[in-house]
This record gives structure tokens, sequence and C-alpha cells, in this order.
């Protein structure tokens, strides 16, 4: 079983690149957001491996780095989501960016992904939110993601989700609402505003 790759990278396409390792060049499918971030033709390479192995074929799938990788995983448990669709969602969203969609129940941001239409995103955060503990929340902030829902601002938010947890509430849940809270409210809400409206979120 590979689990990592340092070598050379040999060359690199749309869907994924060659790295030599000691003269011997291994085929690794890629998201995106990994090729965008690989060096140069004859640079040196590291790349995190899941690999599947099949009657058929052996397959290797690298990441830039583990928080990636650990999204792909979960991202297969999803029934209809294989190895090439999870890819494609991690070309369209960051591990960050999908944590933050699925605990928000953002289906637009899941759909960005070529291959996901709003039945699949739905099944994707319906399966996958109470999983989500095994990817880390991204820390709240006030910037949004492509078209996707805005996260909670800094400061504020985290204090809020923080006194929503001190309440009894699971942390998913607290960021989540609070997630939909500064989506309404806007960047300038305080403290007290987003705890109130994430309480509400909450309640229904």
């Amino acid at each position: 079983m590979i689990a990592k790759l340092s070598g050379i990278l040999d060359s690199s396409s749309a869907d994924g690149a060659v790295v030599d390792v000691g003269g011997v060049g291994y085929l690794v499918f890629c998201s995106a957001r990994t090729l965008r971030q690989l060096p140069g033709e004859g640079e040196a390479v590291r790349l995190v491996v899941e690999t599947h192995v099949r009657e058929d074929h052996i397959h290797l799938y690298g990441f830039i780095d583990d928080g990636e990788r650990d999204a792909f995983r979960l991202l297969t448990t999803v029934q209809g989501v294989g190895a090439k669709l999870a890819l494609a969602i991690l070309g369209a969203l960051s591990p960050d960016d999908l944590a933050a969609a699925i605990v928000a129940q953002d289906r637009a941001a899941l759909a960005q992904a070529d291959g996901v239409g709003p039945k699949l995103a739905m099944r994707i955060v319906n399966e996958l939110r109470d999983k989500i503990s095994g990817l880390a929340l991204p820390p709240p902030v006030a910037t949004p993601h492509r078209g996707a829902a805005a996260a909670p601002a800094a400061g504020g938010a985290a204090d809020a989700v923080s006194a929503l947890v001190n309440l009894g509430y699971r942390r998913v849940e607290a960021y989540a609402a609070v997630t939909r809270a500064a989506r309404e409210l806007g960047p300038a809400a305080d403290l007290d505003s987003l705890i109130r409206s994430g309480l509400k979120e909450l309640a229904q």
C-alpha cells in the first residue's frame, strides 16, 4: 500500500501527474487544487497518496496535504460519490470550504463541482453532517468562498460558537447555526445578536 510519494515531477495533465521515484514513474490522479500547487516539471515533489486496489486496476490518488486526503476519504463514503467525483469536489472546494458547506448545509457550494446536482449535494450534506468531526472545522472568517455561504466573521462569531457549545450544543451544530446567523446579519453583527440568532436557528 503506497501512502506517500516523494520524487521528481515528470509531467502533469488535466487530471493527474507522473512522479518519478528512483526512475519509476507513478501516475497519480489529483484534484485541480493539488495540481495548481505542484512545482514545475523536473522539480522535487511530495504527495500524500491514497491507494485504491480493485480486481482490474490499482489507482493512486495524490494530495498536496493530509487535510485534502482526509476530505477525499470522507467524501467517498457517500453513496454515489466515487473517487473521480470526490476529486472534482475537492477541485472546487478546499477541505475547509467543504467542512463549512456541510455544517452550513450549503448545497449550492457543493453543486459548484462538475457532476454534483442538487440531489447529490443534499445527500452529501445529510450523510456527512454527523461525520464532519473527521475534518477540522475551519476557523470562523469573514470572507466567503466562491458563491458559497459566508462563514462567520472572526472574533465575535468564534465567541458565539463557544457560547452555544457552553450551553450544551455540539460544536458542529453551533458552528452551522452561527454561520447561518452571520450570513443573515452581516459581518457587522455583534456577539449578542449572533448568539440570539444562533439560538433561533437551533430551535427550528
